[in-house]
């Protein structure tokens, strides 16, 4: 039961990793997922590629061996193709399309050269691997450049057997250097290949496919074919890919712990009808971007709770008053709500504070300002937009919702202090400042201007 941490967005700080690793242990997890993109300490020639909050060499080897020392493996996930990569400048001419960053171009020997070189500094980090995770998801526009669409013109090339190829360099990449270590990749793109073209290409030796699924209702009677099939195939093993949030909405600021229970009892069902030692294991994704270019979705200790019903309920093989009860108490919370959001109760988890003020924020902030803003009387008749711009209000009609107005800004102001001041221990500057941004600003910003509007007036 590996948890995965995509640190592609409001990567936490390493110190709260390290604090959350023992609660992650008891709610049943065996391993870590760890997406690093741009906050792996890459050096030399790839140092352009570390975001600024990257972790440091120090800091990732102090949160590997503690993760060692509370029993977790870790995998770590190189998410191939490598939109964090290609949209550098000095990275564009290893695009397959020129002016997109969404492939690597799979004829060119200095991709691969790349990729090794990632691998190796990787690796270096990491002690005693047994699974590295090589991505090849959704690998858009992979066929469209130049040189791939004269390949394709040749005899019996087809997308799928670049697409394979490709797959099949990155991992023997990995095996010829590590071959301790097994690929594991996102399974997407192999699901549609017939069992030919996929037991002739060489892949099912080499590495281990993750069939991902993060819907409330899947597919069971598909998917237990589509591992049969991969066993067919000659993959010696699966995996499944769940989610504890980061799969129901782009730009999601609370989780739906319903929807994510919903899925890891499915998997369940998958997991009990699929034929014997085929399941390596499952990961329980928690995406914090939908990709590298998108916002922000639920930060990781607003979805704690969703995150330790999933764990609890695949350990225990399903989901009842008494897990419920061993959530509540591993989590320090009074009332667990799981088909509404969660209620403003207090946690005593790591970064159960956030919780708490972001569901204060989510639910409330934009509505009350609207209230006032949109459907007080006073404002939408006396103080309109024509009002507001000439600087004319009757005296009278300010007492009737100044008051109300200065009142709603300062508590509002309070709450978000509260919440910057939570966020300051967990994350780094950027991610309050884009969660802000995007959460807060929008309606403090239109109430400020109210305030200030009736001042002048």
């Amino acid at each position: 039961r590996l948890v995965h941490l995509d640190l592609k967005g409001a990567a936490p700080r390493a110190q709260y990793l390290e604090q959350v690793l023992p609660l992650l242990r008891a709610l049943g997890a065996t391993g870590l997922l760890l997406e690093y993109e741009d906050t792996f300490p890459y050096a030399g020639p790839l140092e352009l590629l570390r975001a600024p909050h990257a972790y440091s060499p120090a800091e990732l080897r102090v949160l590997l061996s503690r993760a060692r020392a509370q029993g977790l493996d870790v995998v770590p996930l190189l998410p191939f193709p490598l939109q964090f990569v290609l949209k550098h400048r000095e990275f564009a001419h290893l695009r397959e399309v020129k002016a997109l960053p969404n492939a690597l171009n799979p004829h060119k020997e200095e991709s691969l050269a790349l990729v090794k070189a990632m691998i190796d500094q990787v690796m270096a980090l990491h002690e005693d691997l047994q699974w590295f995770h090589i991505g090849c998801d959704e690998v858009y526009y992979l066929g469209e450049g130049e040189e791939s669409k004269q390949w394709l013109q040749q005899q019996d090339n087809t997308p799928e057997k670049l697409c394979l190829s490709h797959i099949k360099a990155v991992a023997s990449c990995l095996a010829s250097s590590y071959p301790m270590v097994t690929p594991i990749v996102w399974d997407d793109m192999l699901r549609g290949m017939s069992e030919e073209t996929l037991a002739g290409s060489g892949v099912p030796q080499l590495v281990q496919p993750m069939i991902w699924d993060y819907a409330a209702d899947i597919d069971v009677e598909g998917k237990v074919q589509l591992i049969e099939k991969y066993h067919r195939c000659g993959f010696s093993k699966v995996w499944f890919a769940s989610a504890f949030k980061g799969a129901t909405g782009v730009n999601q600021s609370l989780t739906l712990i319903g929807h994510h229970l919903r899925n890891q009892l499915e998997w369940l069902q998958v997991a009990s009808r699929s034929p014997a030692d085929v399941l390596e294991g499952i990961a329980l994704t928690g995406w914090q971007r939908y990709d590298h270019f998108s916002v922000l979705c639920e930060l990781l200790p607003v979805a704690i709770p969703s995150l330790a019903v999933c764990l609890q309920a695949l350990k225990n093989g399903g989901y009842s008053e008494k897990v419920k009860e061993n959530v509540e108490k591993l989590l320090g919370m009074s009332n667990l709500e799981i088909d509404t959001f969660m209620s403003t109760s207090l946690a005593t988890f790591p970064g159960g504070n956030i919780l708490t003020l972001v569901t204060q924020v989510s639910f409330y902030l934009k509505s009350s300002v609207d209230e006032l803003l949109e459907r007080n009387r006073y404002v939408t008749g006396w103080f309109s937009p024509y009002h507001r711009k000439r600087k004319i209000i009757h005296p009278i009609i300010m007492h009737h919702f100044q008051p109300d107005a200065v009142s709603l800004l300062s508590k509002w102001n309070a709450v978000v202090q509260d919440l910057q001041a939570a966020m300051e221990q967990v994350f780094h500057k950027c991610t309050i400042e884009e969660w802000m941004e995007e959460n807060v600003h929008p309606s403090l910003q239109k109430l400020q201007q109210v305030v200030d509007d009736l001042d002048e007036a």
